[in-house]
């Protein structure tokens, strides 16, 4: 564990072909797409060593330069789009180099009550963390949302709290040069002059670091607040704590690291009335799948049950990611979603149908029953209750 009162000065020194080795197959793992140098993963594991030797020496000389990452956008909401930015598979090596050399100097630093992004730490801790606090009598609940936090991130705010903690120059400058990488979108190049992109390897690293010392304000206040990366809430026992936690937080990002809450998404309720948060709707009668978060599955399940497709066994095994996914998070022992993933189940089972007879109609029913899903390799979302029971 490193010295809390100290910088640390010879983390280049730190970089060996060890490291190397597991940063790339940390990003293999994770999977994603190229660049846009078009190398995918496979391309530039088929030349590894000659791959590894260069990367590690422009790493430990500060040559080396990320070209612009490649925008894409995924859809969010009806009509809107969440921006994602694609480095290369050879920058994406030398950001997660980065990230492991970085995270253990900050992971004893960051408050207890942090968990996204860290290691033995999910979301469903904090959930429960959440409903930990409920019953322990913090009703009232400031549910803040960050305007456009990572989009809108000063560069000088990061490195300052990098800096903090960071003595060594280099490493610095990587980081920095990662930041104004830039973007390619529709073959023009846009410089980075804030932000951290989403899609990056070392972006949620970086929001934890700068968003610490506003879980440390909030504690020294009498606060109590549960943070996964940049979506958070404040447990308070009164209206009155609420409002004034709203105050502080506006002061703090303000004041900075430079950024606001959203007027739209922020604001004060309690446990009666309910919230959404980490994709649950969260109240003191049940938690639950948000409604959101229903119809995202929902449209991954049409994508590939249209009826201009043939079921086979592809297409079943491609469902069963999609329901193995949901159900791992949303199957959760806090939850109650047993109804719903009941009526989940007849619903891609009636889409299953549509698809085998290019129709929909009632004797389907008779025709492919759920004994016959069952024995092709369906899988239930509701059967993941009785497995994590």
């Amino acid at each position: 564990m490193e010295n809390k009162t100290q910088k640390v000065h010879s983390l280049t020194g730190r970089i060996t072909p060890k490291l190397m080795r597991v940063a790339f197959k940390s990003v293999k793992r994770n999977r994603g797409a190229a660049g846009i140098d078009k190398v995918s993963i496979q391309m530039f594991e088929a030349n590894l060593d000659e791959n590894f030797l260069s990367l590690m020496s422009d790493l430990k000389q500060g040559t080396r330069v990320p070209i612009p990452l490649r925008r894409v956008f995924l859809p969010k909401a009806p009509g809107k789009f969440r921006p994602l930015g694609i480095p290369a598979v050879r920058d994406r090596v030398g950001q997660e180099v980065l990230r492991r050399l970085l995270a253990p100097l900050f992971e004893s630093r960051f408050h207890p009550d942090s968990y996204g992004f860290r290691p033995e730490r999910n979301g469903h801790q904090a959930i429960e963390r959440v409903l930990e606090l409920w019953r322990q009598g913090y009703g009232y609940v400031l549910d803040a949302d960050i305007q456009g936090f990572f989009d809108n991130l000063p560069h000088r705010v990061i490195m300052q709290a990098l800096a903090a903690v960071v003595a060594d120059g280099n490493i610095l400058r990587l980081v920095e040069k990662s930041l104004t990488a830039g973007i390619m979108e529709n073959g023009v190049f846009k410089p980075t002059t804030v932000g951290t992109p989403q899609g990056g390897v070392i972006s949620p690293l970086l929001a934890n670091i700068v968003l610490d010392s506003l879980d440390g304000l909030l504690e020294a206040q009498g606060l109590r607040c549960v943070r996964y990366a940049d979506d958070f809430v404040v447990l308070c026992r009164s209206k009155a704590q609420a409002q004034e936690a709203l105050t502080l937080i506006e002061r703090h990002l303000a004041d900075r690291l430079g950024l606001t809450l959203s007027s739209e998404k922020t604001h004060i309720t309690t446990f009666k009335r309910g919230f959404a948060f980490l994709g649950f709707d969260i109240s003191s009668r049940s938690v639950t799948m948000r409604a959101k978060s229903v119809e995202k599955f929902k449209d991954k399940v049409r994508a590939l049950t249209r009826r201009s497709r043939n079921m086979d066994a592809e297409v079943l095994v491609k469902l069963n990611r999609v329901i193995r996914g949901t159900a791992n998070y949303f199957a959760a022992p806090f939850s109650h979603n047993r109804w719903l993933f009941g009526h989940l189940d007849e619903w891609i089972r009636r889409r299953l149908r549509c698809m085998r007879f290019k129709r929909k109609w009632r004797t389907d029913n008779f025709r492919l029953r759920n004994k016959h899903l069952g024995r092709a390799g369906l899988l239930k979302l509701r059967a993941f209750y009785s497995v994590s029971a």
